[in-house]
C-alpha cells in the first residue's frame, strides 16, 4: 500500500493548525487530545511536539483538567483591554455620528474614520482612525462616497443626462 502524502506539509501544517486556534470548540478539541495522549502515557514534550505546541501549554493543559476537570479545558472568558471611552463619551460619540460632521463644527459632509478621531479628540480621547473605523462598523454605519456637487449647475440639465429616468417618465417600448 502507498503511503499517503500532502503537498506542501509545511504550508499546510500552519493552515490547520491556524483552522485549530480560530474557533473555541476547535482549541477545545486541542486540548480533549493533548490530555488524551498524556493519558495514553506519551509525555507533555512528546505531545507538544506531535501537536505543535509548548510543552509548558501541555502540562497546564493537564493541571487544569485534573484541578477542575474537562471544564478546565474549555475556553474562559478573557476581559481584554478597558475601553478608552466612557459610557457617556461613547453615547455622546453616537448622538453626533447620527449629525452631520457640521453640527459639532467639524469640516466635510460625512462621518469617516478620521472625522471621528478628530472628534472624539476634541473630547480629550484619543483613538487611531483605525479603531474609529471599528467603532463606525460597530454603529451600523456604512462607508458612501459622497456625490459632487458642481457649483452653478443646471438641476434640469443635470437631469437630462441621468441614465434612469424618473418612475414616471419611463417609455414601455
Amino acid at each position: 500500500m502507498r503511503a499517503l502524502q500532502i503537498k506542501n506539509p509545511e504550508v499546510m501544517t500552519l493552515a490547520l493548525q491556524d483552522e485549530i486556534r480560530r474557533s473555541e470548540e476547535s482549541r477545545y478539541d486541542h486540548r480533549l487530545h493533548g490530555v488524551l495522549l498524556v493519558a495514553q502515557g506519551m509525555s507533555p514534550p512528546e505531545v507538544g511536539a506531535l501537536l505543535g505546541d509548548a510543552p509548558r501549554t501541555v502540562e497546564l493543559w493537564v493541571h487544569r483538567f485534573e484541578e477542575t476537570g474537562l471544564g478546565g479545558l474549555r475556553e474562559g472568558a478573557r476581559s481584554g483591554r478597558p475601553s478608552r471611552l466612557t459610557v457617556e463619551k461613547l453615547a455622546q460619540a453616537q448622538g453626533a455620528a447620527r449629525g452631520a460632521p457640521a453640527d459639532v463644527g467639524l469640516s466635510g459632509n460625512l462621518w469617516d474614520a478620521n472625522t471621528l478621531s478628530a472628534y472624539l479628540h476634541s473630547l480629550g480621547v484619543d483613538l487611531k482612525p483605525r479603531q474609529c473605523r471599528n467603532l463606525l462598523h460597530q454603529w451600523g454605519f456604512r462607508y458612501r462616497k459622497p456625490r459632487p456637487i458642481i457649483a452653478r449647475a443646471n438641476p434640469e440639465k443635470q437631469a437630462q443626462h441621468k441614465k434612469t429616468p424618473k418612475s414616471g417618465n419611463r417609455s414601455d417600448d
